[in-house]
């Protein structure tokens, strides 16, 4: 079911929580050429946060900071891909769970059957992770 694995870096970028933050940075990302690999984010209260991992993060995380977004940083996270059916993430899941890997936070994209669910994951031991998921 594991098609890939490997430690990857995600962008985090923390903002003022108003309309049109992530329609901003999609568009400084597409106007500089760089691809969305995966994308999350959430607000609480007045704040939000966007996790983003791009096809060149160096460039994706100078660009957004070049546009005014100063509260940026990376962070180590897992990326797998994975087939696309079901129980793919319950294997994975499981593997962690009986190796006592804590899951930090998830997300993850997807398309039509015939390419790879992409999961990013963070979590207490992301190297001990990735050598799991290569071990299988």
């Amino acid at each position: 079911m594991i098609k890939g694995a490997s430690l990857g870096k995600e962008i985090v970028v923390t903002t003022e929580n108003k309309i049109g933050v992530l329609a901003n940075i999609s568009k400084i990302l597409a106007d500089h050429g760089i691809n969305i690999e995966g994308v999350a984010g959430y607000a609480a209260n007045n704040e939000a946060k966007i996790m983003i991992v791009a096809a060149d993060t160096l460039r994706a995380k100078e660009a957004i900071q070049k546009a005014g977004y100063k509260n940026t940083k990376e962070n180590e996270v897992v990326i797998v891909d994975l087939e696309n059916k079901a129980g793919a993430l319950k294997s994975i899941t499981a593997m962690m769970a009986a190796e006592k890997i804590d899951i930090r936070y998830i997300y993850g994209t997807t398309c039509p059957a015939g390419c790879p669910a992409r999961i990013i994951i963070s979590t207490t031991a992301n190297e001990k992770a990735v050598v799991l998921f290569k071990s299988k």
